[in-house]
């Protein structure tokens, strides 16, 4: 079942027309969702109109830790069962999460100076975070420092799978530590903390900013296919004409 999704031709005819329907899907609720943010939603109690930078910054943090745990399972799925589509997929993910963690980061601190006084401090969550984009970075560069495809994604796989303990320390740092950042509140077991009019908002941008991300990932592993089916036809003709 597996080997049948990781089918290069399928998920090619498949992403051919899921594409532009998330392309789509994703600006409409995005450009709608910040507007509903900023011109419908009231202020907030105690941080007033500061707290709008929530709409970007957590969806932004919330989908680029998701990017990154694909890359993990990209990675693992690599490892185990050889799947080139897996690496595809890892590979295709990581631009896309290192763009989302400094969206993170740098919302994060426009959001720390009016609220915590100022723009960054070494704090459990944002240290995590920011080692995290630094994880996404070394993956980019240790990959492009390798001629072979091969060697390059089992290399990077290793690195990605050993940076995946640091999901959790991003998730639960705000519950282990005393830290400055403030717990989890939008999503948790026991339901969210937020009010139904910052609750939905918020909700409808993640989910916009979902589309977004599977509509660059799509675009990014039809790139890297092709590209990879164009140096397996260009290595076949230069055998064939010598």
């Amino acid at each position: 079942m597996l080997s049948r999704f990781a089918n290069p031709h399928r998920f090619m005819v498949l992403s051919k027309w899921l594409l532009p329907t998330f392309a789509v899907i994703g600006l409409i609720m995005l450009v709608s969702g910040w507007v509903w943010a900023l011109y419908f939603v009231p202020e907030e109690r105690y941080q007033g109109a500061t707290a709008r930078i929530m709409y970007i910054h957590v969806p932004a943090a919330v989908i680029g830790m998701m990017a990154y745990g694909l890359m993990a399972l990209g990675s693992l799925l690599y490892l185990i069962l050889k799947h080139t589509l897996a690496d595809v997929a890892a590979k295709a993910a990581a631009p896309t999460a290192a763009a989302l963690t400094i969206i993170c980061l740098a919302t994060g601190s426009l959001w720390g100076r009016p609220t915590w006084g100022t723009y960054w401090i070494w704090d459990a969550r944002l240290t995590s975070m920011l080692f995290q984009l630094f994880l996404i970075l070394g993956y980019m560069a240790l990959r492009s420092a390798y001629s072979r495809e091969t060697e390059a994604a089992r290399a990077g796989a290793i690195l990605c799978l050993v940076g995946a303990i640091n999901l959790p320390i991003i998730k639960f740092s705000v519950d282990w530590w005393n830290t400055l950042h403030q717990p989890a509140g939008f999503l948790t077991l026991g339901g969210s903390s937020l009010a139904a009019e910052f609750f939905w908002p918020l909700l409808y941008n993640l989910i916009g900013m979902s589309f977004v991300f599977g509509a660059l990932l799509m675009a990014s592993m039809r790139a890297d296919v092709l590209k990879r089916q164009y140096d397996a036809a260009l290595a076949r003709l230069n055998r064939s004409s010598q």
